[in-house]
């Protein structure tokens, strides 16, 4: 449905690559004016490159810092006049043995990955209360069950979840809808590792039923729809965008 956000301000974090540079270009496919928010300069000014003059305003700033949601919402007020949807989908990742891990390690994970998304809704429910707008976070299939190595992520993941069904208590009266997406294997910078091992790639295939990883493409769409009016009564929930992979017990195929 084409111009879902035609007249509305969106901020999206992690917006240099994979699903946040997907996700900016796909609200301004539909008519939004986005507020785009990296760590990596170079990286954001890439994804607006090419999108029409005026639609996109770049951030560089660490999400781990309240600073820079602060910034980015006096940004989207600022330049556009409001702001309708937040986006939170920055996030980095560690893995290793919990004994292996150093604390400094497990503070970057959870800080990028669960504190930002505090931090940036703080910042902009004042404003998205006023629009009645949407809030939209990146969980993970991994915050809804465990992993092998991965407990800070898992921890980060989980806690973005439970947030989210928080917020969106906290926030109905409100009128500002709080739904996150948890994605399973995609295809972005973070997972290039596994798309060099064939292996591991394998492996994953066959726990997904679809049989394939997915693009962040496919994410951004999940985002849109939780994020419009066609998810108005929507609120509260955490859609996995995985292929299938939670629709198993984790059991292996049987005959």
């Amino acid at each position: 449905m084409p111009n879902r956000f035609e007249n509305k301000v969106a901020i999206v974090t992690g917006a240099g690559s994979g699903i946040g540079a997907a996700t900016v270009r796909a609200f301004v496919g539909e008519g939004a004016r986005v507020v785009a928010v990296d760590s990596v300069g170079e990286k954001v000014a890439e994804t607006a490159a090419g999108l029409p003059d005026g639609a996109v305003t770049t951030i560089t700033g660490d999400v781990a810092q309240p600073a820079t949601m602060g910034e980015a919402v006096r940004t989207a007020v600022d330049t556009y006049g409001r702001l309708d949807v937040l986006v939170n989908n920055a996030g980095t990742f560690t893995s290793g043995d919990i004994t292996e891990i150093e604390p400094e390690d497990w503070r970057r994970v959870i800080e990028t990955d669960l504190s930002a998304v505090f931090y940036g809704t703080r910042a902009a429910l004042p404003h998205l209360r006023e629009t009645k707008g949407s809030i939209v976070s990146t969980s993970s299939v991994s915050g809804m069950s465990g992993d092998w190595r991965m407990s800070p992520y898992n921890a980060a993941k989980g806690g973005v979840s439970n947030f989210t069904r928080a917020a969106a208590l906290d926030n109905g009266e409100h009128g500002v809808r709080v739904n996150a997406v948890a994605p399973g294997l995609i295809w972005t910078d973070m997972t290039q590792q596994q798309a060099q091992n064939e292996e591991l790639k394998q492996a994953f295939a066959e726990r997904i039923a679809l049989g394939r990883g997915g693009q962040p493409e496919e994410v951004a769409a999940a985002i849109l729809f939780l994020a419009s009016d066609e998810a108005s009564f929507i609120t509260g929930a955490i859609l996995p965008v995985d292929g299938g992979t939670t629709a198993s017990n984790g059991q292996p195929p049987q005959a």
